[in-house]
C-alpha cells in the first residue's frame, strides 16, 4: 500500500500542468503551483479558481483544483473535477491522466470497482503507462481480497443462521418431549377440606361399627361357651 501511496503522489506531480493563458489566468495557476509545492493545498484550490474565475473554459485549471482536493482528502470533490476535466479534453494523454487520477481519488473512496473500470480505460489512452497498470493491479488484488472477506463473512453467517435453525429445532423437541411425558403421568386429584373432613369421619365411623360388630361377636362365643359347659 505503501508503494502504491508514493506512486499516487509521484503521478500528481509530474501531471501538475503549467499552462499558458492570459496574464490574469496565468498568475493565478502560477501562484497555485507554487502553493501546492509548498503543500498549501487549500490555498492552492483558492489560486486554481480564481483562474476559473477569469475563463471557465480551463481544463488544466479545473484538473489542477481536482490535484488539491485530493491532497486535502476530499476524494470525491476530486473525482468530480477530474471527470469533468476528462469531458472537456481532446488530448488523449490529458484524457488519461485525467482517468488516472480519477482511479486514484476512487480508490481512497474504498470504491475499488470503479477505480479499476478508471485504470482502465487510462490504460486504453495510454497502454505504456507503468503506474497506471501498478495501481490496477493493486485494485484488482484488493477486490479480489475484499470478495474472498465477503465470501467468508457470508459463509459464517450461514453456518450461524443453521446452528440457530438446529438448536430451535432440538428446543421444539424437547418441548413436545416434555409434553408427552406430562400426558402419560396421571393426574394427582386434590380434595377440598370439606371432603377429607367426610372421608375421615366415615372411616371414622366404620371403624366404630366394626368395633360394635367384634364385641357382639366375642358376647355371641361366649354365650355359645357357656351353653356347651352346660
Amino acid at each position: 500500500m505503501e508503494i502504491v501511496h508514493q506512486m499516487l503522489i509521484i503521478c500528481f506531480l509530474l501531471a501538475l500542468p503549467v499552462s499558458l493563458y492570459s496574464q490574469a489566468e496565468r498568475k493565478y495557476i502560477r501562484q497555485g503551483n507554487r502553493e501546492y509545492g509548498k503543500e498549501k493545498y487549500s490555498d492552492s484550490e483558492i489560486s486554481y479558481r480564481r483562474a476559473i474565475d477569469k475563463n471557465s473554459a480551463l481544463p488544466d485549471a479545473i484538473f489542477n483544483i481536482g490535484d488539491a482536493l485530493y491532497k486535502q482528502k476530499k476524494y470525491e470533490d476530486a473525482g468530480r473535477q477530474f471527470i469533468e476535466n476528462h469531458n472537456m479534453n481532446e488530448n488523449a494523454e490529458k484524457k488519461s491522466a485525467s482517468l488516472y487520477n480519477l482511479g486514484n481519488s476512487l480508490l481512497m473512496s474504498n470504491k475499488v470497482r470503479e477505480s479499476i473500470d478508471a485504470y482502465k480505460g487510462s490504460l486504453k489512452l495510454d497502454p505504456d503507462n507503468m503506474k497506471t497498470k501498478y495501481n490496477l493491479a493493486y485494485a484488482q488484488d484488493l477486490l479480489k481480497e475484499q470478495q474472498q472477506q465477503q465470501q467468508q463473512q457470508q459463509q459464517g453467517e450461514n453456518k450461524d443462521n443453521q446452528d440457530k435453525k438446529d438448536q430451535d429445532k432440538e428446543n421444539q423437541n424437547q418441548q413436545k418431549n416434555d409434553q408427552q411425558q406430562k400426558q402419560q403421568q396421571p393426574e394427582q386429584q386434590t380434595i377440598s377440606k370439606e371432603d377429607a373432613e367426610r372421608i375421615l369421619n366415615a372411616l371414622a365411623n366404620d371403624e366404630k361399627d366394626v368395633q360394635e360388630k367384634v364385641k357382639l361377636a366375642k358376647a355371641r362365643k361366649e354365650q355359645v361357651r357357656t351353653l356347651k359347659n352346660w
